[in-house]
């Protein structure tokens, strides 16, 4: 609702306050001789106040109002003679003399003013309608941007052209009708008075004359139109589409960004209107020179070439608003653009220029790259299913131009792989990228476009074991390729600058859990993969070190095992910030030594594929900070107790035998319970779910604190850097028959050293094993069976439920 005070002021003194973004409409809307602005402004509160559409029908009354705008002209120029403006004199005079043109059609004159308040008022309830919008604190998409607000002012702008044109033509068309009524007239009549005859020829000729400066007028008018037009389908080609295709690829593999086409839609179909328009308007001059001609007529000399610019930047539109709205992807993919044989998957079209009188008419063809590479091995596929779809409106939120296919899939031909190939490059199964191809026709009033969009290159995989690879594929090409139709880029891959990479990991934990990476874990895999240094900003990451099929040490194995543990397992303690994770072992030591006893953090492991390790402060004899650490928990664990359950009921056997849990604080100084409280099983004690579980696992420490805790790379602890995998024992302890014996993770790749071990010759007396009632066992009877065994550990017990696949992240 527009406000009382705005309701009663007068229309131009509102859009004399307007934001500069609506009077540049306004300068664009008077940037023509029809009304000057001057004559507005200067005569506002006369204009507003006349019943122009009475006189539009009425030409008395027209002509009377046509006669006092001249008087007020004329009172006007008085005025700013005795103010001694000159310029000003000079410009009413001139108004006045080029409104003596409405002399005989004062009607014309009427609807003129009264289709330029009309145009005021459309610009003043966009105005009102913005304010609202941004009252209610929601931000209209179309004004994110400057470079948006300004390409919102052409487009607005080329509206109100066309919009002026269309005035322009019904003008041409009624001088046309005049000239031809009195030609015929004059004709009919066959005056014999030579005098008579030759004044009706001298009106005749202005009139035909007046008729070739119209047409000229108007065929200027066009051009510039066309003009105005290329400089906006230039900018939405080019730039605004370019940087949607761009946040896209940067989407599909976790980024935030917006890829909406709701607003691009928007300005493609305005845009093709007014291109439609000025084709009717063309065809319209062709109409009425058909009724009247005359040598050297303007339209027939430029009309053809001004049709022929229309139709390719019309063509050249509508071939770039074809576009792949979601990409190609599986329902229980690890992301989009990763696709197996024979496993549907879906994909989205969508036609930018949305005219509803084509829904359902256009029929979209699915197809695979027809001229793959030449490359020996490089295999082709066949697309199955539901292959021809129509755009419609009906699958779209939005109310958009789509065809949704949700069960297509690919089969490989038989003749396809394996071939000679006239080039020398290997490519593996998962650096081989493909392309699908949508193919439409375009048909419009007179007017045939084959349109073709395609999507994002795809890797397609043959078994669930090469997605891991298949995604590391897709991450790199989004990432640094800008070329979206090189399926040769893994030939020669280029390496990932830091920041660029950087910030694609810390995508990967935000799609997955809503939080991505800071600098401080980000620094850490810098110093992981490059090592210590004063700066990463100029490092590089090339593909054979991020993963390369065949080679299990990759980094990628690594940071995905961590991504889907957390995904699966520790999304709720990560997004709250409770996981530091990203934290190096002699970062961790440094930290939790200038703490208080008791204070722990939440750690990744560097070596165990998977793996989540705590450490925690503790004071020595002599009081000196001691950070012990455990042995790392994988799924393996995580699918039987959750990992705040694991915190809450850790313990240890201090002095005097006596259980204690030496978690207390969570770094850097959270109470336990109250960073993890919210988490815990309403049943605690014997009445846990998790007790049966926590009974059958062993936890061996130091009894006298005298030796240092170890991480499973205890070689860098020493150090406090250093990422080495490590050999020994597995940690994997469960007691069964009376002896407790080491089990494998499936997870992990290397097999982890004991947490707390001081020396391979372990006296009985220097470990203590405690299960959570200690009385239970006797510490001598259990430990002559687990010399060199001092681990925590939380393997499964025998009737547990095996561990499920994780899934996709991007669910």
């Amino acid at each position: 609702m527009v406000p009382m005070h705005k309701v009663r002021m007068a229309q131009w003194d509102r859009l004399r306050q307007l934001p500069a973004a609506y009077t540049q409409q306004l300068h664009e809307l008077y940037d023509r001789d029809a009304l000057p602005m001057d004559v507005r402004h200067y005569l506002s509160a006369w204009i507003e106040k006349q019943e122009w559409q009475r006189a539009a029908r009425d030409h008395d009354f027209a002509m009377v109002l046509f006669q006092v705008l001249l008087e007020n002209l004329d009172i006007q120029h008085s005025r700013f003679v005795q103010e001694e403006s000159l310029l000003l004199q000079h410009n009413i005079r001139r108004y006045k003399q080029n409104f003596q043109k409405y002399l005989d059609e004062p009607c014309a004159l009427a609807n003129t003013i009264l289709w330029f308040l009309g145009k005021e008022k459309e610009i003043l309830q966009s105005a009102d309608l913005a304010e609202q919008v941004q009252f209610l604190c929601v931000e209209p998409e179309a004004m994110e941007t400057s470079s948006q607000r300004d390409l919102e002012r052409k487009i607005a702008g080329l509206k109100n052209e066309v919009q002026c044109i269309e005035h322009t033509m019904l003008c041409l068309e009624e001088q046309q009708d005049e000239f031809d009524f009195k030609y015929q007239t004059h004709k009919m009549e066959a005056v014999v008075d030579e005098a008579v005859k030759k004044e009706q020829m001298k009106v005749l000729q202005l009139l035909v004359n007046r008729l070739n400066e119209c047409r000229k007028s108007t065929l200027s008018d066009l051009s510039k139109c066309l003009d105005r037009t290329d400089d906006l389908i230039d900018i939405l080609v080019k730039k605004e589409l370019v940087e949607w295709q761009r946040r896209q690829q940067k989407a599909c593999i976790g980024a935030p960004d917006n890829v909406c086409l709701d607003q691009l839609e928007k300005w493609f179909t305005c845009v093709a209107v007014c291109l439609f328009q000025v084709r009717e308007f063309l065809g319209k001059l062709e109409e009425l020179v058909g009724k009247v001609s005359y040598d050297n007529d303007p339209v027939k000399a430029q009309k053809p070439v001004l049709q022929r610019r229309a139709d390719t930047l019309l063509k050249n539109l509508l071939k770039s608003s074809f576009v792949v709205e979601t990409q190609p992807s599986m329902p229980q993919g690890k992301g989009p653009l990763v696709l197996r044989t024979n496993v549907q998957f879906s994909v989205k079209t969508r036609f930018l220029v949305k005219f509803p009188e084509l829904n359902h008419s256009m029929k979209v063809d699915v197809s695979m790259d027809r001229e793959a590479p030449q490359i020996k091995g490089y295999r082709r596929f066949n697309v199955l299913g539901t292959k021809i779809k129509a755009l419609n409106m009906a699958e779209s939120q939005s109310g958009g131009m789509v065809a949704d296919f949700r069960h297509l899939t690919l089969k490989e031909q038989k003749s396809g792989g394996g071939g000679k190939g006239v080039s020398d490059i290997s490519l593996s199964v998962t650096e081989e990228l493909h392309i699908i191809y949508f193919n439409t026709v375009f048909e419009l009033k007179g007017l045939s476009v084959e349109l073709q969009a395609s999507s994002l290159p795809v890797v397609i995989i043959s078994n669930s074991s090469q997605q891991q690879s298949a995604w590391a594929s897709v991450l790199w090409f989004n990432l640094l390729s800008l070329d979206t139709k090189d399926v040769l880029f893994f030939a020669n891959s280029a390496a990932a600058p830091w920041l660029q990479f950087g910030e694609m990991l810390s995508w990967q934990f935000l799609a997955a859990t809503k939080r991505g990476l800071n600098e401080a874990q980000l620094e850490m895999i810098a110093h992981r993969l490059f090592g210590k240094q004063q700066n990463y900003d100029t490092h590089k990451v090339p593909w054979s070190k991020f993963s390369k099929e065949n080679t299990p040490d990759t980094f990628w194995v690594w940071f995905d095992g961590i991504l889907v543990m957390v995904k699966t397992y520790l999304e709720d303690l990560w997004r709250e910030g409770l996981i530091m994770g990203f934290v190096s072992k002699g970062k961790e030591k440094s930290l939790l030594k200038k703490k208080q006893r008791g204070t722990f953090l939440l750690r990744f492991s560097e070596s165990v594929i998977g793996g989540i390790t705590f450490s925690w402060v503790d004071t020595t004899i002599t009081g000196e900070p001691d950070v012990k650490t455990v042995q790392p928990f994988t799924k393996v664990d995580l699918c039987q107790i959750p990992f705040h359950e694991i915190i809450r009921n850790f313990q240890i056997l201090e002095a005097e035998n006596i259980p204690e849990n030496p978690l207390l604080y969570l770094y850097p100084n959270t109470p336990k319970d109250e960073a993890f409280g919210k988490y815990y099983s309403e049943r605690s004690g014997s009445d846990s779910p998790y007790i049966k579980y926590i009974k059958t696992k062993l936890v061996f420490v130091s009894k006298e604190n005298t030796l240092e805790a170890r991480s499973p790379m205890s070689s860098d602890m020493a150090q406090g850097e250093g990422l080495e995998p490590m050999n020994g024992l597995s940690g994997e302890a469960a007691e069964q028959n009376g002896s407790p014996h080491p089990l494998q993770s499936p997870l992990e790749t290397y097999q982890p050293d004991p947490m707390l071990s001081g020396s391979a010759a372990a006296t009985e007396d220097d470990l203590l094993m405690y299960l959570n009632n200690p009385n239970l066992f006797v510490d001598s009877d259990l430990m002559q069976d687990e010399l060199g065994l001092a681990d925590f550990s939380l393997p499964g017990f025998s009737n547990c439920q095996p561990p499920q696949s994780c899934g996709s992240i991007f669910q």
